[in-house]
């Protein structure tokens, strides 16, 4: 698998354990944005940086430039969540059910 370069879209500071200040350009990423079902989506990568840069940023934000390979179909899968202690089982192989 060959790696790819990064693709820089924003940054943004860790403010607590569970939340993140970023900021992202969207020009970056116009080329990048898949559709499905109808709607667009752009996968990004955001990641704590050990240090942060001059600025004060300590997350990164990438691009995830990553496509499947077309010669293999995966095969649904039956997912499975719990919520509110109720557990949900999606075994209709519907890739649109989104458990949030």
């Amino acid at each position: 698998m060959e790696k790819q370069k990064k693709i820089y879209c924003g940054s943004g500071k860790k403010k607590s354990d569970t939340w993140l200040q970023v900021t992202v350009n969207p020009e970056k990423f116009a080329e990048y944005v898949q559709e499905f079902n109808g709607n667009k989506f752009i996968k990004l990568n955001i990641n704590l940086k050990s240090e942060p840069d001059k600025y004060g940023k300590d997350v990164e934000i990438t691009i995830d430039t990553w496509k499947p390979d077309g010669s293999k179909q995966a095969q649904p899968q039956a997912q499975s969540y719990s919520n509110n202690n109720q557990q949900v089982n999606n075994t209709s192989g519907d890739v649109d059910f989104l458990p949030f």
